[in-house]
């Protein structure tokens, strides 16, 4: 299994999930295949010092919707921030950038964000 280290110090949260993605999903391997799981890891570290602007933390909005009339939610970073850590932010950030398929629960699991 290849391993990969991000360091996300000084970093924007786009472009280490993004590189995160790509590694992950394995297209940066000679073996790419489209339906198969990449014996890919990924770790990012130094995850708090991430470079964030304070506009950036206040006005971004993600949709949560839980199905029930009436369920649907706005959070902005800096509530993700407080309920679930940088760790929530890049997991939903990363998620967000896998295709949406019966991998997607597989490729995640090989993601591992560190403090």
């Amino acid at each position: 299994m290849t391993t990969y280290t991000i360091d996300a110090e000084n970093r924007t949260l786009g472009r280490v999930a993004s590189e995160a993605a790509k590694a992950l999903i394995g297209k940066n391997l000679v073996s790419y295949t489209r339906n198969k799981v990449s014996e890919v890891s990924v770790t990012i570290i130094n995850a708090s010092k991430t470079k964030m602007t304070e506009k950036r933390l206040k006005e971004t909005l993600h949709e949560k919707y839980s199905g029930q009339p009436g369920g649907f939610k706005l959070e902005t970073n800096t509530k993700i921030l407080g309920k679930k850590g940088w760790k929530g932010l890049y997991e939903l950030a990363v998620s967000g950038m896998i295709s949406s398929n019966k991998l997607k629960p597989v490729i995640m699991k090989h993601l591992t964000i560190k403090d």
